[in-house]
């Protein structure tokens, strides 16, 4: 990993910085109603996880990027654990739980720093075929997750709430802090696959592009052809909960959208014969616009990819 000239910083440093805090504030917005602590523990976290592991990895970004997503899934199925199965729990008590794997993990990896330094700051995928062997202590994890919701912790008293809360998580902490190594593998694995992905998709950016410009050519079509429609009509052609209503044409924009889509959240309804069948024309036009989107997304992905031509007559047809 190269560095930016006149300067120690690894190249790509602060774009890994702005993914961890980007986690970070968004997870943070939305754990929000767990109280005002939860979301200042979460951008605490991944200020003091980045700077553990510049400190300890400084060409390690993927792992530091692989961490960021990791913490920031973390945060939330910790919020989810801990309204289900502790929702009594003291505020010292879901601040200490939260923190107490965390800190388990920056421990562990500090200690094993040197073991761990040609896995963190690799920048390839390990062998994938041993995913399931990196991934078996989530086995453990999820069992501990699954028993704190599913037993009738939840009626304890507030105090004994905490307690069973810190045990729960000081279980998920020994196992984290026993397989390290597993868990290092697979957030440095996810990013480089993440990475990989990200590239790929990059070079389909053009015929995406064009997907979606002509997808919107046809949202518009559609939701001029209602507001003429309603322009023209004696009466409201559209209904919605209340009754007939009158179409603007953001609404017409907003119906046509979501016909397209074939979401059909029922608020705005046609009204007239001739709208549903205007609106059913337009639903046939945007599926067969997405198979031919996907038609164009292959075929670019085959030309990049230089995948060979397929020859009518040859061996296997």
């Amino acid at each position: 990993m190269s560095t930016t000239p006149g300067r120690g910083l690894p190249e790509g440093w602060l774009r890994s910085v702005a993914t961890t805090f980007g986690f970070g504030l968004l997870v943070a917005g939305g754990v929000a109603d767990q109280g005002t602590l939860l979301p200042f523990l979460v951008i605490g976290v991944a200020a003091l996880g980045l700077g553990t592991l510049y400190l300890l990895f400084p060409h390690g970004l993927h792992f530091a990027f692989g961490t960021s997503a990791g913490l920031a899934v973390y945060a939330c199925l910790f919020s989810v654990m801990a309204r289900a199965g502790f929702p009594e729990a003291p505020a010292f008590a879901r601040a200490t739980g939260f923190l107490l794997p965390v800190a388990t993990f920056l421990a562990a990896v500090w200690h094993r720093r040197r073991s761990l330094r040609m896995v963190a700051e690799a920048e390839r995928p390990f062998d994938l075929g041993h995913l399931p062997r990196m991934a078996r202590w989530l086995v453990p994890v999820w069992v501990v997750g699954a028993c704190s919701i599913a037993l009738p912790v939840n009626r304890l008293p507030e105090f004994e709430q905490g307690l069973a809360l810190l045990a729960a998580m000081g279980v998920i902490s020994l196992v984290v802090a026993a397989s390290v190594g597993g868990v290092v593998r697979l957030l440095t694995d996810m990013a480089l696959l993440t990475e990989e992905l990200a590239g790929r998709a990059s070079r389909l950016l053009v015929p995406v592009i064009a997907f979606l410009a002509m997808y919107a050519v046809l949202v518009v079509v559609f939701a001029c052809l209602y507001r003429i429609a309603q322009g023209l009509s004696g009466g409201p052609l559209f209904a919605g909960p209340m009754g007939p209503v009158p179409l603007a044409f953001p609404d017409a924009l907003y119906f046509s959208l979501v016909t397209q889509a074939t979401v059909g959240y029922g608020d705005v309804t046609p009204h007239d014969e001739g709208i549903r069948l205007l609106a059913s024309l337009q639903v046939v036009a945007g599926q067969v616009l997405l198979l031919f989107g996907f038609a164009e997304i292959m075929r670019t992905r085959r030309v990049l990819g230089g995948d060979p031509p397929h020859r009518p007559g040859a061996a296997g047809d």
